[in-house]
């Protein structure tokens, strides 16, 4: 009895930092739920989040693309493309789901728990997604839009703007780290090679001593915005 009251509390905290309240709170424990909780518990996959961030995937999709699409009647479908994955990038979703508290309320296993996965980006963006899903499932559309504006109303704002800035990718990359590690990335120049005429530079991208990319160009800034763009590139590839 203790423990379900304590369970509903962090639920009932969790709800307020949502903006949403269950009708059915057992969607939002599901959501909630890796794989690997529900196979230590003899469970089934179908126990876990799985099929409801499918679900909350298309949604997001949805909710954005209809967003851009109404409130930028003149830009093409080029620049709705890419406006729209700006938002729905795998850093961005996970960076919403750390400062709703998501991190803090996943179920897992003991396992991943181990091996930091409650820290995982991709891991921390599909949850973002189950729970989506589960707000459509227990409310309907409304409350769905709803709870991407709100969260990610801030991101869509501001997708004008990284468009136009698109090839800076010290700026970007910079933003991302700040956001994520309250972070400030530096560049060291690895070596340089050619004739005085036609100088190459490689450059690597660091945050903490840990290199995030390298890359290469014909003066150090050019080096530079190409190892951010492969470090850019990296941060958004979903962890295996």
């Amino acid at each position: 009895m203790i423990e379900e009251r304590g369970q509903d509390e962090r639920l009932g905290g969790l709800e307020t930092a949502l903006g949403y309240c269950f009708k059915d709170r057992a969607l939002l424990l599901k959501a909630l739920t890796h794989r690997s909780h529900s196979h230590e518990r003899g469970r089934e996959a179908e126990d876990s989040y799985e099929r409801l961030e499918f679900l909350g995937d298309a949604l997001l999709g949805l909710f954005v693309a209809d967003w851009l699409f109404r409130h930028d009647e003149t830009a093409p479908e080029g620049s709705l493309s890419r406006r729209r994955q700006m938002v729905v990038r795998t850093s961005t979703l996970a960076a919403i789901a750390r400062s709703i508290g998501l991190g803090d309320a996943i179920r897992l296993g003991r396992g991943e728990e181990l091996t930091g996965g409650r820290g995982k980006t991709s891991l921390l963006a599909d949850v973002f997604e189950a729970v989506l899903g589960a707000v459509y499932l227990d409310g309907g559309i409304r409350p769905s839009r709803a709870f991407v504006r709100r969260h990610l109303g801030r991101t869509l704002l501001e997708t004008g703007k990284g468009e136009r800035r698109s090839d800076d990718y010290k700026t970007r990359l910079q933003e991302e780290i700040q956001a994520q590690l309250q972070r400030t990335p530096g560049y060291r120049i690895v070596s340089t090679t050619g004739p005085a005429h036609a100088l190459r530079f490689e450059v690597e991208v660091l945050v903490d001593g840990r290199v995030l990319g390298r890359g290469t160009g014909s003066n150090r800034k050019r080096a530079e915005q190409d190892a951010a763009r492969q470090a850019l590139t990296a941060l958004e590839t979903p962890d295996e």
